[in-house]
């Protein structure tokens, strides 16, 4: 299966696929690529004073955490902000349950990252019990007119679903639980939670069929092969970023810092592999 946008049109989770029907060639070097194209978007992105969210959902194991290292590896981490979510506090329990995200959106010239998001009242709220039914159900409506007041005050919001299947699930706990450097990530909850891996599917089913937009669109990416995910991940992210800047013009390092070098120690320094990228332009 690819990359399929939803803006809109009604799927069945089970008909998106989880696996890709082929491998990308050359994975590591593709990401390296995409690295480089996705520090030039964030430069732009600064001196535009634009505003971006990415957010990223899908299973336990799903490879979220491993596609947000990959994004922001690279990134001026003066510019980026990586939310991890998690339950409520108490005290933001007693407030609507939009309220700790307003409290997290970008600055100007800010890219925040939501390694899952506000959708949790949809998905784990609403399977496991923590939110009834009438609360949740008016929270489509509720989403989907919180992510339309973003973009109408500029936001950029790129949203991405990695579907990722129980078999292969299984295989990545199992990878965890024999490697000592990982094991960390696992906790009860994440184990509880396949108890529920049919309520979670029509969780996910509903919340792509009722909160996709043509201004808010899901990107639903294949997850069963890692390099696959990430690869279409960054492209993805890559491409909506080029979309809205003009990273183009952007040179990675500053020309007044070209003739600081020259001054101090002279032309021959910048054989460094000052590499001109494809436009002809200088990094």
């Amino acid at each position: 299966m690819k990359v399929v946008k939803l803006s809109g049109d009604p799927v069945k989770l089970k008909d998106l696929g989880t696996a890709p029907k082929r491998k990308v060639e050359k994975a590591r070097d593709k990401i390296d690529e995409l690295q480089l194209q996705l520090l030039r978007a964030q430069q732009a992105l600064f001196r535009e004073r634009k505003r971006v969210i990415i957010l990223m959902e899908g299973t336990d194991t799903a490879g979220k955490g491993g596609v947000i290292r990959r994004l922001t590896r690279h990134l001026d981490p003066r510019g980026v902000r990586v939310w991890p979510v998690g339950a409520p506090a108490e005290w933001e329990q007693s407030r609507h349950y939009l309220y700790r995200f307003w409290q997290k959106l970008p600055e100007p010239g800010e890219i925040a990252i939501f390694d899952r998001s506000w959708y949790g009242r949809v998905l784990v709220e609403r399977v496991e019990g923590f939110a009834d039914e009438a609360e949740w159900s008016r929270a489509y409506r509720e989403l989907v007119e919180f992510e339309r007041q973003l973009s109408d005050d500029g936001v950029v919001l790129i949203k991405l679903f990695l579907n990722l299947s129980k078999e292969e699930q299984y295989s990545r706990f199992m990878d965890r639980l024999r490697e000592p450097t990982k094991r960390w990530k696992i906790t009860p909850a994440d184990l509880d939670s396949r108890h529920y891996w049919s309520d979670y599917q029509n969780a996910y089913e509903d919340m792509l069929n009722k909160t996709a937009n043509k201004t808010a669109p899901w990107y639903v990416v294949p997850a069963d092969d890692k390099q696959y995910a990430r690869v279409k991940c960054l492209s993805i992210i890559a491409d909506q970023l080029q979309q809205v800047t003009d990273s183009k013009r952007i040179t990675i390092l500053d020309p007044a810092v070209i003739a600081k070098v020259i001054e101090e120690f002279g032309e021959d320094v910048l054989q460094v592999q000052l590499a001109e990228d494809d436009n002809g332009k200088s990094d």
